[in-house]
């Protein structure tokens, strides 16, 4: 193996340094390439060929021989020593060196706020790396909020635009949504003069299937409390908006009942229907049916059985524009016996209460704007919110500043100007040029751990193979918004004032639009699913692509200027992790027929015992089958990630590591992983599918034995369990 020098190029191995060093060779008195023999007295006394004048005098009992091998003896040994000294000097001198730059002190103090090093980490290294981390402090949450606010410091920088351009317009709205003033000024008066022009306002279901029978009349009151203000607040008769506000919750009531659950209907195969238009619309006596499998089985139902009340064409045209729709046009339809059920309902209501039908869809289109409203609605559907996490027992959500409202719409209307400014600021071409490096790397050590996978065959080898080598990987931001011709042309139909309501629906059509128009066929383009300032990476199945926005490659997961160390544990991790969800299939039941299924079905059955046997927090609870896939995706990144790193210790030179850490580069490795895991526990959604945090940490360290290794963790220990587990 070669080692390296101080200056961290590949040197040569002992033996070889002392043959240049002209002083000894393991062969003496060989002859030389040339015929040039070796100068006398050079080797050993056994192999030197003198004339008998040259020879010297042989003393009794060998006193010569005992002399000169004294000799070589005192010399072999002043070499070794010298040799010796000289490796310590080169170890101590050349070891890694400390990173003092900005980016390094900041991580430092990240990771000295978050870490608990009193904890031993070979017991709980989960809290000697996040012992301390609380709330924000949990990395992809924290990373999050930082992006906001750079978004928000760019909104805020004066500068100048070009009249009409996109980021003229997007600096507009994030102006006139902080307005709160102009916005309490106009109250209600906007939102009338919308509903006086709409003719098909959207309204939806408030209540959700899952409400627990027992609270649901408490929930029901507190919509219908609800509703009354905001019949109130728009300068109805308290009389009858109560009246109609009764009838609004009996409409949402009738629809959410006929709601069917989506494992009912998957037993029923129903899980969709394919039908045109003009079937949903009644004019035609058949329809086709496409359940669990194929061929379609054709249903029959009569004109009277579809959903003529709504005239469909029209809804649906105005909803997918700018898409052309015909009347042939096919539908995928989930649930067609809730359209049949709801067409029903609306029949019987415009027959009998249109004027309640009309309010039920006006405080349905209230609700839904209230964010672009004045405080007196959006402070009534705070207290709604509130009210009904404390009756469902849901954590409260913490009160938002203004600006992060306004950040968040400005975003999400303006994404893609927003992100070539994100990417200019936060992104920069060397940057990128650093992460595309590492992706590199990480695919090239996925590459080679391909080859050694035991339970593949040699087909399903070479298609990984393969599909790795084909993958487009996207990062930063999607390719075509950091070209200003093909941003511009996003906001034509944009038109902004004259108050804060109108720009906040025109900016809404332009979105709804462009979401159609990026389905379309003629759009060339990968869809993102997050936005450039976005932390989740992700993995398309359709189109082949991993995705790493540049919002997620930021400190603390990556720097171009961090130890190496930090970037392959952190943000190399990840992109492993992102990369394995390419073979999920073949772990599941049948999913790699050819493979060696015996092994393979050991090695899953080995990892679940492997996180089975980690202890958890008390009161944390997950679904094993739930998080399955992912655990196997964190074990697998993380030993892509180590080996990565480990061929670039081998072959660069140049290692540093955080000052007064007092880790090592494999230990800071290791902890750089761990704190991208950071969070406080406790704090999962219920449909998660990771593993809690505590298990993301020691789920893959423990099993790694260089973990061990480094952190001299004694066998038994949490963190060096007596047996370990290779699924990747």
């Amino acid at each position: 193996m070669p080692t390296a020098n101080c200056d961290g190029s590949t040197g040569a191995s002992l033996p070889s340094l002392l043959l240049s060093s002209g002083g000894w060779r393991p062969e003496w008195g060989r002859t030389q390439a040339g015929g040039m023999s070796q100068p006398s007295g050079m080797g050993p006394p056994w192999n030197q060929e003198r004339s008998p004048e040259g020879r010297l005098p042989t003393e009794p009992g060998g006193r010569w021989s005992t002399v000169r091998g004294v000799l070589i003896a005192g010399l072999l040994f002043s070499v070794l020593l010298g040799f010796s000294v000289l490796l310590v000097y080169v170890f101590r001198s050349c070891g890694p060196s400390p990173c003092r730059t900005p980016a390094c002190w900041d991580l430092l103090a990240r990771y000295l706020a978050s870490g608990n090093t009193s904890v031993a980490p070979c017991t709980d290294f989960f809290s000697f790396a996040c012992g301390k981390a609380k709330g924000t402090d949990y990395s992809f949450q924290a990373l999050a909020k930082e992006n906001t606010d750079r978004l928000r410091k760019i909104l805020e920088t004066p500068d100048s635009w070009h009249l009409g351009s996109g980021e003229e317009k997007a600096f507009q709205f994030y102006k006139s949504c902080m307005d709160t003033g102009a916005i309490e000024a106009a109250g209600a008066a906007p939102l009338k003069h919308v509903i006086e022009e709409i003719d098909q306002p959207e309204f939806d279901v408030p209540l959700k299937q899952e409400q627990e029978q027992k609270i649901y009349a408490q929930i029901v009151r507190e919509y219908l409390a609800y509703l009354y203000q905001l019949g109130t607040l728009l300068g109805g008769d308290p009389t009858k908006v109560q009246e109609h506000a009764f009838l609004s919750i009996s409409i949402t009531s009738q629809l959410f009942h006929f709601v069917k659950p989506l494992e009912q209907r998957r037993a029923q195969g129903k899980l969709f229907h394919m039908v045109t238009i003009d079937q949903l619309q009644g004019e035609t006596p058949s329809s086709a049916s496409f359940p669990q499998s194929y061929p379609p089985q054709p249903l029959c139902p009569s004109s009277k059985e579809m959903a003529p009340a709504i005239d469909w064409l029209s809804c649906l045209q105005a909803t997918f524009t700018p898409m052309s729709l015909s009347p042939s046009q096919l539908l995928m339809v989930h649930d067609l016996e809730y359209l049949k059920n709801m067409s029903q309902l609306v029949e019987e209501q415009l027959s009998k209460h249109r004027d309640f039908l009309q309010s039920h869809m006006i405080l349905g289109l209230v609700r839904t704007l209230s964010p672009a409203l004045d405080s007196k609605f959006q402070e009534a559907h705070r207290s709604l919110i509130q009210k009904l996490g404390e009756l469902t027992e849901r954590p409260a959500m913490p009160a938002r500043p203004r600006w992060m409202k306004c950040v968040e719409e400005t975003g999400a209307f303006f994404e893609p100007t927003l992100a070539a400014l994100f990417v200019r600021e936060a992104f920069s071409p060397s940057t990128r040029s650093a992460a595309m490096e590492l992706f590199t790397a990480i695919k090239d050590a996925l590459l080679s751990r391909l080859r050694r996978i035991p339970w593949m065959d040699e087909k399903t080898r070479k298609e990984a193979q393969n599909r790795v080598t084909q993958l487009q990987v996207k990062m930063g931001a999607p390719e075509w918004v950091l070209e200003p011709s093909l941003a511009r042309q996003e906001y034509k139909d944009i038109q902004l004032g004259p108050n804060y309501l109108q720009s906040f629906l025109s900016c809404v059509r332009s979105l709804r639009a462009r979401i159609v128009q990026s389905f379309l066929p003629s759009f060339l383009y990968h869809r993102w699913q997050v936005s450039p300032w976005g932390v989740n990476a992700y993995y398309s199945i359709s189109d082949h692509v991993v995705v790493f926005p540049a919002g997620l490659l930021q400190p603390p997961f990556f720097h171009p200027g961090y130890p190496r160390a930090v970037n392959f544990g952190a943000a190399g991790s990840i992109m492993a992790h992102e990369l394995l969800h390419i073979f999920h299939q073949l772990l599941l039941p049948r999913g790699c027929p050819a493979c060696d299924t015996r092994a393979l079905q050991g090695a899953l059955l080995c990892l679940k015992r492997h996180y089975a046997a980690i202890p958890l927090p008390s009161g944390t609870s997950f679904n094993e089958s739930q998080t399955f896939l992912e655990n196997a995706a964190d074990v697998g990144g993380l030993a892509i990630a180590l080996q990565a790193y480990s061929k670039r210790l081998l072959w660069h030179r140049g290692e540093t590591v955080l000052p007064n850490l007092d880790l090592s580069p494999q230990q800071l490795f290791f902890r750089s992983y761990a704190q991208a895991m950071c969070r406080e526990p406790g704090t999962q959604e219920p449909h998660d599918p990771h593993s809690p945090p505590t298990l993301r940490v020691h789920g893959p360290l423990s099993n790694t034995p260089a973990f061990a290794r480094h952190f001299h963790c004694p066998r038994g220990a949490l963190m060096n369990p007596s047996s370990r587990c290779q699924l990747w």
